[in-house]
């Protein structure tokens, strides 16, 4: 039987998506209200003609199964040693070249099954590693699609595994991370954190250091794990859930941290952006723009998309905002990535928008099929990744 607290968390997925159409674009619950004035009665704003300033080229296009638009999450491929790693509730895993997007290999589990493929992929150390709607976590050969092992976790897995350190380390959607064996599935230890009653439905995978596993959390704090053995090292807050109701609250770290050095960015629901000394916990900085997902990571500035769809660059020294793009309100916008000198985000009609790192400005605009892109983007050796609801993956390169 379900949970009290998965009930409340499911019942508010469903209030999101038939009344509101995402819990990211909440509109009049929790502020902002200067930027919701700009849009009529929370409509999205209508995209302007943009004069192009860089030529992007689309390689190619694929499909990866599909089932993600009726239970309000967006899985994002994975890519390793020149391979892209797809998932879909309804399809299994497939492995495609980068550059081409020619299929290497299918894993196509038995109907009979009822296997539901909902959190991943992850990819490395030879291995890609899928979780279910039902707990089970199956890691299979990178290079064949051969399956290698099989385990559970208690309760739905929508996060992309992490892999590493001789492990791999599964969130799951109850606060749980689990870290297996990488070579035998065996569990070597696991951590829970405390879920509030209501949050964004959306997890992302935790992201590792060196003897370091660092998880976001939904109740707005980022925890410091030991890799070997899950004991908690430094919890600290990125925003606090202050709030008369649990809507107010909720402050969902919903993005994987990120990692450079010895510091650890990480963005909250709550509009509110952090950098943590990784080794101590102890703050650096700490920003009033943030949002839901990942962050973009360029050289000198990090990339956020608050909840009403406005893109800010911050300055990764000291979490000023460089500029701000608001062109793209209510427009249920992804978390962004990093393409050469450009931010790219994807909305609900598939949209793919480039934005200069500069300024902000658009620089291009293409569409990734003709449904919504809830999973940010994904760049690597310079091809950017979009995969939508509808299971269709699309690379994209600048000329």
């Amino acid at each position: 039987m379900m949970s009290r607290s998965m009930l409340l968390r499911s019942s508010l997925a469903l209030l999101c998506a038939f009344a509101l159409g995402g819990c990211s674009t909440i509109k009049g619950w929790f502020g902002d209200g200067d930027k919701e004035k700009e849009a009529k009665a929370g409509e999205p704003a209508e995209l302007t003609d943009i004069t192009p300033s860089v030529e992007v080229a689309k390689l190619w296009s694929a499909r990866a199964g599909k089932g993600e638009g009726r239970i309000g999450v967006g899985q994002r491929p994975a890519v390793a040693d020149g391979r892209v790693y797809a998932a879909a509730i309804e399809g299994g895993v497939r492995a495609l070249d980068l550059q081409t997007g020619k299929q290497v290999w299918e894993f196509r589990p038995e109907k009979k099954s009822g296997l539901r493929l909902s959190g991943g992929p992850g990819a490395g150390e030879g291995l890609v590693v899928v979780g279910g709607l039902d707990g089970e976590v199956i890691a299979l050969d990178a290079a064949s699609g051969e399956e290698k092992w099989r385990a559970e976790v208690p309760n739905e897995v929508i996060a992309p595994p992490a892999i590493g350190l001789g492990m791999v380390f599964v969130r799951s959607n109850d606060g749980r991370v689990t870290a297996f064996d990488a070579a035998t599935g065996e569990r070597r230890w696991f951590w829970t954190q405390d879920v509030p009653p209501l949050s964004v439905r959306g997890n992302d995978a935790p992201v590792l250091g060196p003897g370091f596993v660092f998880v976001g959390n939904d109740d707005g704090t980022v925890t410091a794990l030991a890799a070997n053995d899950g004991r908690p090292l430094w919890d600290q807050a990125v925003a606090q859930p202050e709030g008369r109701t649990e809507l107010d609250r909720m402050a969902d770290i919903d993005g994987t941290p990120v990692l450079e050095g010895t510091t650890l960015y990480a963005t909250s629901f709550k509009n509110a952006t952090l950098a943590i000394d990784a080794p101590s916990g102890r703050p650096m900085w700490n920003s009033g723009q943030g949002g839901v997902g990942r962050l973009g990571v360029a050289a000198d500035r990090l990339i956020v998309t608050d909840r009403t769809g406005t893109v800010y660059a911050l300055d990764k020294a000291t979490g000023s905002a460089l500029w701000s793009q608001p062109a793209l309100l209510n427009r249920k916008v992804s978390a962004p990535a990093v393409q050469g000198d450009y931010a790219v985000v994807a909305d609900y009609d598939g949209y793919v928008h480039w934005l200069k790192l500069e300024n902000g400005e658009f620089a291009a605009r293409e569409r990734a099929g003709g449904e919504a892109v809830k999973a940010a983007p994904v760049v690597a050796d310079g091809v950017l990744l979009v995969q939508n609801v509808d299971g269709e993956l699309t690379a994209f390169k600048l000329q």
